[in-house]
């Protein structure tokens, strides 16, 4: 009863936006999550990454509806935060009377970050919602991976959900673009995403490998292939302070900052190279 207390938001969530599940995909910690139900998973001795915000990417365009997103995420107790001074405004989704949980919608960036008039394309308005426009969000959308979620697998729904996640070499391409431009506790996080996708995955990286090549690499031009490709050298060529915040992170594992390493660049290395 409390593993379902505690998804109840996210179950919320789900629920509130059923008519878009086709079109959204979800990305970040609960995509992370929900890999370990995905068919080529193998089971871990420990816990996911918790996470307290769900984000989901949204296309640029999405079909229209009866009601719009921001109508049935305010029908189901989701209120919204707004943050910051942009038009719309940058906004969280907050589950009333749950404490810490939060929807955020991102859409990819296109073309330059400011406008004809100089102004920051920060925000557009997609489905009734506000969604940050943010580079490399459209790595995520590309071929997302289906899971089925249930109660049989803990999932406390009143009929079955099928959901979009990121798949998992598009989630790890992301988080070796966006390295650069994030904060350091955001990059330490990042690293145990990665070495934890890489485990999750790993007696089928052969099969990752396959997805790259097949449905990502296609398009990926110039820099940003060249970036990838080298990412096994490039984050995780020898140990450092970030590495080693990672492994001090993984509460519970007893992971050395050189084994944590070693496993990433070997899976960097069979999936990108």
């Amino acid at each position: 009863m409390k593993a379902e207390a505690e998804l109840e938001p996210f179950v919320r969530l789900i629920e509130a936006l059923e008519p878009w599940l086709e079109e959204l995909v979800l990305i970040g910690g609960w995509a992370h999550r929900l890999y370990r139900l995905a068919p080529w998973a193998q089971g871990l001795g420990y816990p996911p990454l918790t996470t307290l915000d769900s984000d989901i990417a949204v296309p640029s365009k999405i079909k229209a509806k009866e009601n719009s997103i921001r109508d049935c995420l305010l029908a189901a107790g989701f209120q919204e935060d707004f943050i910051g001074e942009d038009r719309p405004p940058a906004t969280h989704y907050h589950l009333v009377g749950q404490s810490g949980f939060y929807a955020e919608f991102l859409s990819p960036l296109v073309g330059s970050e400011y406008g004809r008039k100089g102004e920051r394309k920060a925000t557009r308005e997609v489905g009734g919602i506000s969604s940050q426009q943010l580079r490399y969000i459209e790595i995520l959308l590309l071929a997302p991976w289906r899971i089925r979620l249930s109660k049989t697998n803990g999932y406390p729904f009143a009929s079955a959900r099928q959901v979009q996640v990121a798949n998992p070499v598009s989630f790890v391409t992301q988080k070796i673009l966006i390295q650069d431009a994030r904060a350091r506790k955001e990059q330490v996080k990042d690293i145990l995403y990665i070495h934890d996708t890489i485990e999750i995955f790993a007696g089928n990286l052969a099969e990752l490998r396959g997805l790259f090549a097949k449905e990502l690499r296609p398009k990926l031009f110039g820099k940003r292939a060249r970036e990838v490709s080298s990412a096994a050298d490039a984050l995780f060529g020898g140990v450092d302070d970030t590495i080693r915040e990672a492994a001090q992170m993984a509460v519970g594992r007893k992971h050395r900052p050189e084994t944590l390493t070693e496993t990433c660049r070997a899976g960097l290395k069979a999936i990108f190279e």
